[in-house]
């Protein structure tokens, strides 16, 4: 027994010795694994990342040089930094893109095309970049382009296929729906002696390509008519604005193909009566809203019809705000508060016409008494004249006399060759 004794300590010993020598040696190995699985993991990736960099192309959300971006929002803003040309480093995400208030000058042919291509630009403001001309195919490339805003721009040029492509006639229709041309009237000096109107409207008509637009607006442009057929290539229109020019009268505009126009800005022109057959179109237009708003109503006869109608109408906004501006009897009327007794046609002239006549009338009547007092300053010269003008007239006329009775009288006429032989 003591020798079994003895012989328990020892072995327990050995033992905790060797359990000891295991939990040092795990611990080693555990300690050391990771760092060799890391770095053989390193080293079997690094040629991965390092083609992954080599190839990784231009980053999805860059941003061009003085341009704000946001690509959340789809955004990307590029306003009052004097940019001569639009940006060519674009982001594809772009869905509303602002260019207002820069140097632009000319919008080239292919102006947005980019590869990739500018696939989901729904929404173009280059308002206020002093674009003077836009080229045929300026907006091509842009399949998802709704709102174009070309607003206060001296545009001198606008090609007629800007909107269309540079050729309409294989050109696919345009994604228009909102084109926004407020105040794009150049100067004088600079139309090169073509009608604005005209080149306007062949640019709305040209190759059918706004057939899907819905918002016109050509506000403040001075128009003092609109061409014949202006809206017949536009039958999907809902809103119209032309309100703030010159227009005079809608004679020869035609509304009859705008079945879906809903509201019909005309306020602030100088529209003095509407034509039963303008009247006649308005009121066939199942859901149209017209603004009259500021025109200088001339209420006599020829009024008669609008004012019927305006009483009849509810299509006009505003109807019992409109009033008259000439005569100046009827001055600040209301039109519907006149009867048909109110219109007549007196030949009643503006204030500042009759003025002008009452001076052309003086002027006349100083010049007459002028000449009334030089001849009377002259009497005794003119009488003198008019004596001499009598002798020489009696001279002349007795030798007609002469002449006369010589070849009347045969003898005469015998004596007279006689004489001269």
């Amino acid at each position: 027994m003591p020798g079994g004794c003895s012989r328990g300590p020892a072995a327990g010993n050995g033992r905790l010795r060797l359990a000891r020598l295991a939990l040092v040696l795990l611990g080693w190995v555990s300690a050391s694994s990771p760092t060799s699985s890391a770095s053989s993991s390193s080293s079997s990736s690094a040629p991965f990342l390092a083609s992954a960099v080599s190839a990784q192309p231009l980053l999805p959300g860059q941003c061009p040089a003085l341009c704000e971006c946001s690509e959340a929002a789809r955004t990307v803003k590029c306003v009052n930094r004097n940019l001569t040309e639009v940006p060519t480093d674009l982001p594809p995400y772009v869905r509303n893109l602002f260019l207002t208030g820069n140097q632009l000058a000319v919008l080239p042919a292919g102006a947005f095309s980019r590869l990739p291509p500018l696939a989901e630009l729904a929404a173009l403001n280059l308002s206020g970049s002093r674009l003077e001309e836009v080229q045929a195919g300026a907006f091509e490339h842009l399949p998802s382009l709704r709102q174009l805003d070309l607003s206060n721009n001296p545009l001198a040029v606008l090609s007629p296929f800007a909107f269309s492509g540079s050729n309409a006639s294989v050109s696919a229709p345009s994604p228009l729906v909102e084109l926004i041309l407020n105040h794009i009237v150049p100067p004088e000096d600079e139309r090169n002696n073509r009608s604005f109107e005209g080149m306007v409207v062949a640019a709305l008509r040209a190759g059918g390509a706004l057939h899907g637009l819905h918002r016109l607006e050509l506000a403040s442009n001075h128009f003092l008519y609109l061409p014949r057929d202006v809206l017949a290539q536009l039958p999907s229109l809902r809103h119209l604005d032309l309100s703030n020019n010159s227009l005079v009268s809608l004679t020869y505009v035609s509304f009859r193909n705008l079945t879906h126009l809903e509201s019909l800005h005309l306020e602030d022109n100088a529209l003095k009566v509407l034509h039963n057959g303008t009247l006649a179109e308005l009121q066939g237009l199942p859901h149209v809203r017209v603004f009259l708003d500021n025109n200088p109503w001339v209420c006599d006869c020829h009024m008669a019809d609008m004012v019927a109608w305006l009483k009849e109408t509810e299509v006009v906004q505003g109807k019992d705000q409109l009033t008259c501006a000439f005569p100046e009897k009827m001055r600040n009327r209301v039109l519907l508060e006149l009867n048909s007794a109110d219109l007549d046609c007196d030949p009643i002239l503006p204030p500042s016409l009759q003025t002008s006549y009452v001076f052309l009338g003086i002027v006349l009547a100083l010049i007459g008494a002028i000449f009334l007092l030089v001849l009377y300053l002259n009497r005794k010269g003119i009488k003198k004249w008019m004596h001499n003008i009598r002798d020489a007239c009696r001279d002349h006329m007795e030798g007609y006399h002469y002449r006369y009775e010589i070849n009347a009288d045969p003898r005469l006429t015998n004596l007279s060759s006689n004489s001269d032989v």
